[in-house]
Protein backbone atom coordinates (compact mmCIF):
# COMPACT_ATOMS: atom_id res chain seq x y z
CA UNK A 1 0.00 0.00 0.00
CA UNK A 2 1.28 3.45 -1.06
CA UNK A 3 1.98 6.14 1.45
CA UNK A 4 -0.75 8.29 -0.43
CA UNK A 5 -3.39 5.72 -0.06
CA UNK A 6 -2.14 4.64 3.56
CA UNK A 7 -2.87 8.57 4.81
CA UNK A 8 -6.23 8.15 3.08
CA UNK A 9 -7.21 5.17 5.23
CA UNK A 10 -6.27 7.12 8.05
CA UNK A 11 -8.35 10.01 7.33
CA UNK A 12 -11.33 7.83 6.48
CA UNK A 13 -10.70 6.05 9.87
CA UNK A 14 -10.81 9.56 11.55
CA UNK A 15 -13.75 10.52 9.79
CA UNK A 16 -15.37 7.43 10.99
CA UNK A 17 -14.74 8.13 14.23
CA UNK A 18 -15.89 11.48 14.60
CA UNK A 19 -18.75 10.73 12.61
CA UNK A 20 -20.00 7.94 15.23
CA UNK A 21 -19.38 10.35 17.80
CA UNK A 22 -21.47 13.14 16.19
CA UNK A 23 -24.52 11.32 15.36
CA UNK A 24 -25.63 10.09 18.47
CA UNK A 25 -25.16 13.63 19.91
CA UNK A 26 -27.10 15.15 17.12
CA UNK A 27 -30.42 12.68 17.75
CA UNK A 28 -30.36 13.46 21.23
CA UNK A 29 -33.96 14.62 22.24
CA UNK A 30 -33.83 18.65 23.31
CA UNK A 31 -34.56 17.42 27.05
CA UNK A 32 -31.23 15.02 26.83
CA UNK A 33 -29.23 17.68 25.28
CA UNK A 34 -29.94 20.50 28.38
CA UNK A 35 -29.59 17.44 30.71
CA UNK A 36 -26.09 16.58 29.07
CA UNK A 37 -25.04 20.41 29.31
CA UNK A 38 -26.50 20.87 32.71
CA UNK A 39 -24.28 18.37 34.25
CA UNK A 40 -21.33 19.68 32.45
CA UNK A 41 -21.79 23.14 33.75
CA UNK A 42 -22.08 22.03 37.09
CA UNK A 43 -18.67 20.04 36.86
CA UNK A 44 -17.17 22.62 35.40
CA UNK A 45 -18.10 24.32 38.33
CA UNK A 46 -15.86 22.16 40.65
CA UNK A 47 -12.78 23.45 38.24
CA UNK A 48 -13.52 26.84 38.91
CA UNK A 49 -13.98 26.15 42.70
CA UNK A 50 -10.34 24.40 42.58
CA UNK A 51 -8.97 27.64 40.57
CA UNK A 52 -10.71 29.84 43.43
CA UNK A 53 -9.41 27.83 46.00
CA UNK A 54 -6.06 27.52 44.70
CA UNK A 55 -5.80 31.44 43.88
CA UNK A 56 -7.06 32.70 47.09
CA UNK A 57 -4.42 30.36 48.90
CA UNK A 58 -1.21 31.26 47.08
CA UNK A 59 -2.05 34.39 44.87
CA UNK A 60 -1.04 32.79 41.56
CA UNK A 61 -3.35 32.28 38.48
CA UNK A 62 -0.94 29.93 37.12
CA UNK A 63 -1.41 27.49 39.67
CA UNK A 64 -5.07 27.96 40.10
CA UNK A 65 -5.46 27.74 36.39
CA UNK A 66 -3.32 24.23 37.04
CA UNK A 67 -5.93 22.99 39.54
CA UNK A 68 -9.10 24.03 36.92
CA UNK A 69 -7.84 21.40 34.74
CA UNK A 70 -9.92 18.93 37.14
CA UNK A 71 -13.00 20.75 35.62
CA UNK A 72 -11.94 19.52 32.39
CA UNK A 73 -11.45 16.34 33.03
CA UNK A 74 -14.43 16.04 34.98
CA UNK A 75 -16.31 16.62 31.50
CA UNK A 76 -13.75 14.01 29.86
CA UNK A 77 -14.15 11.11 32.04
CA UNK A 78 -17.84 11.87 33.03
CA UNK A 79 -18.96 12.32 28.89
CA UNK A 80 -21.00 15.35 29.63
CA UNK A 81 -20.11 18.37 27.59
CA UNK A 82 -19.44 22.15 27.16
CA UNK A 83 -21.52 24.47 24.34
CA UNK A 84 -17.57 25.58 23.27
CA UNK A 85 -17.36 21.54 22.25
CA UNK A 86 -20.06 21.13 20.01
CA UNK A 87 -18.11 22.58 17.35
CA UNK A 88 -15.80 19.84 15.56
CA UNK A 89 -17.82 17.06 15.56
CA UNK A 90 -21.24 17.72 15.13
CA UNK A 91 -20.27 20.17 12.62
CA UNK A 92 -18.44 17.35 10.71
CA UNK A 93 -21.33 14.95 10.93
CA UNK A 94 -23.86 17.60 9.28
CA UNK A 95 -21.12 17.85 6.35
CA UNK A 96 -21.04 14.57 5.68
CA UNK A 97 -24.95 14.40 5.56
CA UNK A 98 -25.49 12.39 8.95
CA UNK A 99 -26.92 15.41 10.52
CA UNK A 100 -29.13 18.37 9.72
CA UNK A 101 -28.67 22.22 10.46
CA UNK A 102 -31.97 22.37 12.79
CA UNK A 103 -30.19 19.42 14.53
CA UNK A 104 -26.87 21.17 15.01
CA UNK A 105 -29.06 24.45 16.43
CA UNK A 106 -30.85 22.24 18.81
CA UNK A 107 -27.31 20.80 20.29
CA UNK A 108 -25.56 24.23 20.69
CA UNK A 109 -28.77 25.48 22.15
CA UNK A 110 -29.65 22.97 24.65
CA UNK A 111 -26.27 22.63 25.39
CA UNK A 112 -25.82 26.22 26.15
CA UNK A 113 -28.74 26.67 27.85
CA UNK A 114 -27.72 23.74 29.86
CA UNK A 115 -24.21 24.89 30.59
CA UNK A 116 -25.92 28.10 32.14
CA UNK A 117 -28.28 26.67 34.39
CA UNK A 118 -25.71 24.00 35.50
CA UNK A 119 -23.31 26.33 36.53
CA UNK A 120 -25.35 28.91 38.49
CA UNK A 121 -26.80 26.42 40.42
CA UNK A 122 -23.39 24.70 41.34
CA UNK A 123 -22.59 28.42 41.69
CA UNK A 124 -24.90 29.46 44.16
CA UNK A 125 -23.48 26.32 46.05
CA UNK A 126 -19.55 27.55 46.00
CA UNK A 127 -20.95 30.94 47.14
CA UNK A 128 -23.33 29.94 49.70
CA UNK A 129 -20.17 27.67 51.02
CA UNK A 130 -16.97 29.84 50.63
CA UNK A 131 -17.33 32.95 51.72
CA UNK A 132 -14.07 33.78 51.69
CA UNK A 133 -14.19 33.44 48.15
CA UNK A 134 -16.21 36.19 47.70
CA UNK A 135 -13.58 39.11 47.20
CA UNK A 136 -11.93 36.92 44.36
CA UNK A 137 -14.99 36.19 42.43
CA UNK A 138 -16.16 40.25 42.65
CA UNK A 139 -12.50 40.80 41.35
CA UNK A 140 -12.91 38.67 38.31
CA UNK A 141 -16.86 39.36 37.74
CA UNK A 142 -15.78 42.52 37.42
CA UNK A 143 -13.32 42.29 34.75
CA UNK A 144 -15.38 40.86 32.80
CA UNK A 145 -18.20 43.03 33.17
CA UNK A 146 -15.84 45.80 32.34
CA UNK A 147 -14.88 43.85 28.60
CA UNK A 148 -15.97 45.13 25.72
CA UNK A 149 -16.11 43.82 22.46
CA UNK A 150 -12.01 45.18 21.27
CA UNK A 151 -10.14 43.90 18.73
CA UNK A 152 -7.78 42.52 21.53
CA UNK A 153 -10.80 40.82 23.49
CA UNK A 154 -12.08 39.42 20.27
CA UNK A 155 -8.76 38.06 19.33
CA UNK A 156 -8.98 36.12 22.90
CA UNK A 157 -12.37 34.97 22.69
CA UNK A 158 -11.29 33.39 19.22
CA UNK A 159 -8.45 31.78 20.69
CA UNK A 160 -10.57 30.12 23.42
CA UNK A 161 -12.93 28.66 20.91
CA UNK A 162 -9.93 27.49 19.09
CA UNK A 163 -8.28 25.92 21.91
CA UNK A 164 -11.39 23.97 23.05
CA UNK A 165 -12.13 22.77 19.61
CA UNK A 166 -8.00 21.78 19.35
CA UNK A 167 -9.00 19.31 22.36
CA UNK A 168 -11.57 17.49 21.20
CA UNK A 169 -9.57 17.35 17.30
CA UNK A 170 -6.38 15.61 19.68
CA UNK A 171 -9.21 13.60 21.61
CA UNK A 172 -10.44 12.25 18.29
CA UNK A 173 -6.95 11.85 16.91
CA UNK A 174 -5.61 9.34 19.68
CA UNK A 175 -6.56 5.93 21.61
CA UNK A 176 -4.17 6.21 24.24
CA UNK A 177 -6.22 7.48 27.35
CA UNK A 178 -3.56 9.11 29.01
CA UNK A 179 -2.37 11.14 25.79
CA UNK A 180 -6.24 12.52 26.14
CA UNK A 181 -5.70 13.47 29.60
CA UNK A 182 -2.31 15.24 28.96
CA UNK A 183 -4.91 17.26 26.17
CA UNK A 184 -6.91 18.00 28.79
CA UNK A 185 -4.90 19.48 31.41
CA UNK A 186 -2.80 21.35 29.08
CA UNK A 187 -5.97 23.12 26.90
CA UNK A 188 -7.31 23.79 30.94
CA UNK A 189 -4.35 25.43 31.36
CA UNK A 190 -4.57 27.66 28.71
CA UNK A 191 -7.82 28.73 29.03
CA UNK A 192 -7.99 29.35 32.43
CA UNK A 193 -4.49 30.61 32.90
CA UNK A 194 -3.55 33.16 29.97
CA UNK A 195 -6.53 35.30 29.65
CA UNK A 196 -8.34 34.35 27.02
CA UNK A 197 -12.23 34.46 27.05
CA UNK A 198 -14.31 31.95 27.49
CA UNK A 199 -18.31 31.79 27.14
CA UNK A 200 -18.94 29.05 29.39
CA UNK A 201 -15.98 29.11 32.57
CA UNK A 202 -16.21 33.31 32.29
CA UNK A 203 -19.96 33.36 33.06
CA UNK A 204 -19.56 30.47 35.67
CA UNK A 205 -17.46 33.27 37.33
CA UNK A 206 -19.65 36.02 36.59
CA UNK A 207 -22.65 34.51 38.04
CA UNK A 208 -19.91 33.90 41.45
CA UNK A 209 -19.73 37.56 41.39
CA UNK A 210 -23.75 38.22 40.91
CA UNK A 211 -24.88 35.77 43.45
CA UNK A 212 -22.01 36.99 46.38
CA UNK A 213 -23.82 40.67 46.01
CA UNK A 214 -20.93 42.35 44.16
CA UNK A 215 -22.88 44.66 42.34
CA UNK A 216 -22.37 42.90 39.35
CA UNK A 217 -25.33 42.49 37.55
CA UNK A 218 -26.97 39.65 34.71
CA UNK A 219 -27.19 42.82 32.63
CA UNK A 220 -23.50 42.91 32.91
CA UNK A 221 -23.33 38.87 32.25
CA UNK A 222 -25.93 39.49 28.95
CA UNK A 223 -23.44 42.38 27.94
CA UNK A 224 -20.37 40.23 27.84
CA UNK A 225 -21.95 36.72 26.87
CA UNK A 226 -23.44 37.72 23.60
CA UNK A 227 -19.90 38.75 22.16
CA UNK A 228 -17.80 36.00 23.42
CA UNK A 229 -20.29 33.51 22.70
CA UNK A 230 -19.92 34.53 18.56
CA UNK A 231 -16.12 34.43 18.65
CA UNK A 232 -15.70 31.41 20.23
CA UNK A 233 -18.13 30.06 17.36
CA UNK A 234 -15.78 31.87 14.91
CA UNK A 235 -12.78 30.24 16.56
CA UNK A 236 -13.91 26.83 17.11
CA UNK A 237 -15.37 26.41 13.73
CA UNK A 238 -13.55 28.76 11.26
CA UNK A 239 -9.90 28.77 12.58
CA UNK A 240 -9.89 24.60 13.72
CA UNK A 241 -13.09 22.23 12.45
CA UNK A 242 -12.98 24.26 8.84
CA UNK A 243 -9.60 23.31 8.29
CA UNK A 244 -10.06 19.90 8.92
CA UNK A 245 -13.32 19.69 6.73
CA UNK A 246 -10.93 21.18 3.97
CA UNK A 247 -8.10 18.52 5.41
CA UNK A 248 -11.04 15.60 5.35
CA UNK A 249 -13.29 16.58 2.21
CA UNK A 250 -12.62 13.50 0.17
CA UNK A 251 -13.38 10.82 3.19
CA UNK A 252 -16.62 13.32 3.61
CA UNK A 253 -17.65 13.10 -0.09
CA UNK A 254 -17.02 9.62 0.01
CA UNK A 255 -19.19 9.44 3.23
CA UNK A 256 -22.30 11.84 1.59
CA UNK A 257 -22.19 9.38 -1.28
CA UNK A 258 -22.66 6.52 0.83
CA UNK A 259 -25.28 8.21 3.14
CA UNK A 260 -27.03 9.29 -0.19
CA UNK A 261 -27.04 5.90 -1.65
CA UNK A 262 -28.54 4.25 1.93
CA UNK A 263 -31.33 7.00 1.91
CA UNK A 264 -32.09 5.64 -1.79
Amino acid sequence: MSEHDTREGELDEAVDRIIELGKPRLHRSFPQQLLTGMVGGSELAFGVLALLVVEHQTGSVLLGALAFSVGFLALQLGHSELFTEGFLVPVTTVFAKEGTVPQLLRLWGGTFVGNMVGGWVAMGLIVLGFPELHGLLATRGAHFASTGPTWSSLALAVLAGAALTLMTRMHNGTDDEMAKVAATVGIAFVVAGTGVLHSVLDALLLFGAILSGSGVTYLDWLGFEWWVVLANMAGGILLVTATRIVRSKDALDRKSRTAAHQDD
